[in-house]
């Protein structure tokens, strides 16, 4: 397998444009009543107030973005404070803030460990996450089926990217039965994360309705931490993976490729 000696490099330079973290938190009060109307309120709270295909077209943008021959230009309208969280064997949170989602995944993508992402199936959805996608991502070492869900506030901003390896074994839900997870009793963390179904749909990993959270799931409470410090927790979930930052190391046990053992 190729080794990406680039990969760190390019984490640097993404270091060096989003350093400063997630910025916007300071707009949300802290107030931690419950309901919709607070600003702890569930994404679960926000109804669609965009067509379907908007939500399909976002979703391909951000598959764009992951697509080295997809236009640079091609971004979703994500929110300032957009959180991507990728289940393991994936790195968790791979992503917290604007600046630093959109540079990393340049950085990557573009330099680190090159990949396609021709096969994309997405749909949309009455109830949150309002897009739920099906691709295959083409890297180097070879193909890797994902599904990934997104989230959005009222005007229309991607506030919470969730994703799975759809390998066989992998997926919490049984794709034959279920193909689109819209059973109810299904665990992800775009509802029940505090904050996102706020006026704007900002989370604030500060605020006392995340510590509440986060002491009643131990989910939450890791999707907590890793936001409080993204950068240290994010290095230190790379490394586990592999200090040699190859496609195998990072992607091959979730991708389904042969021979690769679990991280």
């Amino acid at each position: 397998m190729r080794v990406s000696s680039v990969l760190p490099v390019a984490l640097l330079s993404a270091f060096a444009l989003g350093a400063c973290g997630p910025s916007g938190s300071e707009n949300v009060v802290a107030d931690s009543v419950s309901g919709c109307d607070s600003q702890a309120a569930l994404a679960t709270c926000v109804k669609p107030t965009m067509s379907p295909e908007y939500y399909v077209d976002q979703a391909n943008k951000y598959f764009d973005t992951l697509d080295s021959d997809a236009p640079t230009d091609s971004i979703p309208n994500y929110s300032e404070l957009v959180a991507r969280w990728e289940w393991p064997p994936w790195l968790k949170l791979t992503g917290i803030g604007k600046t630093i989602l959109i540079a990393s995944d340049l950085a990557v993508t573009r330099a680190g460990t090159p990949s396609t992402v021709p096969e994309r199936d997405c749909r949309a959805f009455d109830v949150q996450p309002f897009a739920r996608c099906y691709v295959v991502i083409e890297y180097d070492g070879g193909p890797c089926p994902i599904y990934e869900e997104f989230a959005f506030n009222d005007a229309g901003e991607m506030t919470f990217i969730e994703a799975w390896s759809s390998t066989p074994g992998l997926l919490p839900f049984d794709a034959n039965a279920d193909k689109w997870a819209e059973q109810s009793d299904l665990k992800r963390l775009s509802t029940l994360v505090p904050g996102l179904g706020n006026e704007r749909g900002l989370i604030d990993p500060d605020a006392p309705w995340m510590d509440a959270a986060a002491a009643e799931d131990e989910d939450i409470a890791d999707f907590q931490r890793r936001a409080q410090d993204f950068w240290v927790t994010w290095v230190s979930e790379l490394e586990k993976h592999g200090s040699d930052f190859s496609e195998e190391s990072l992607y091959g046990y979730g991708c389904g490729w042969p021979g690769v053992p679990e991280p």
